[in-house]
């Protein structure tokens, strides 16, 4: 192979099927689309908080199970009603209470992955969860909170360092 062979390589795009399909004629225009998506958000924003009402009540019995001592999947069951509380917490205006989840999230993960905890830790990130659903707290964004967002991130960085190493299986 020669020296002037080794430096022409071609690039070229390739079209997924995703976008082949959104390229189609046919369809709604981007900008209705967004409007669309726009108003289904703010139709949705009135049932916000029922939603979070909802999951924060299997969150209790989540914890309420890991008090007990249950050797139940208590984690995994928080770990689900938090990171549903996390993945729509800012679309619908609650950034505060998307960075509280998420910390939370990291918290369980560890725990799933056979970090020990403590009750503290969770009641504390559960506390912090139904602080930032008061109405004075709306709106309000993660930086204009700092110390509690330092506090949370702690708790949980120490709980993470404690977790069981993932085992890659070998190939």
């Amino acid at each position: 192979m020669s020296d002037a062979s080794q430096g022409d390589a071609r690039v070229f795009d390739v079209e997924t099927r995703y976008q082949q399909m959104a390229k189609r004629p046919g369809g709604v225009p981007r900008e209705k689309a967004i409007q669309e998506a726009i108003a289904s958000i703010e139709g949705k924003k009135s049932t916000f908080d029922d939603f979070v009402h909802k999951e924060m009540q299997g969150l209790a019995s989540a914890i309420d199970t890991a008090r007990s001592g249950a050797p139940a999947k208590w984690a995994e069951k928080a770990n689900l009603h938090t990171r549903a509380m996390r993945d729509v917490g800012t679309t619908m205006g609650a950034e505060l209470l998307t960075c509280v989840a998420d910390s939370f999230c990291e918290v369980l993960d560890a725990i799933e992955d056979g970090a020990a905890y403590d009750l503290d830790t969770l009641g504390c990130h559960f506390d912090a969860m139904i602080l930032v659903r008061q109405p004075e707290y709306r709106g309000v964004r993660p930086d204009q909170v700092p110390e509690l967002i330092r506090g949370l991130h702690r708790l949980a960085e120490r709980i993470s360092a404690h977790a069981a190493p993932s085992v890659v299986p070998e190939a």
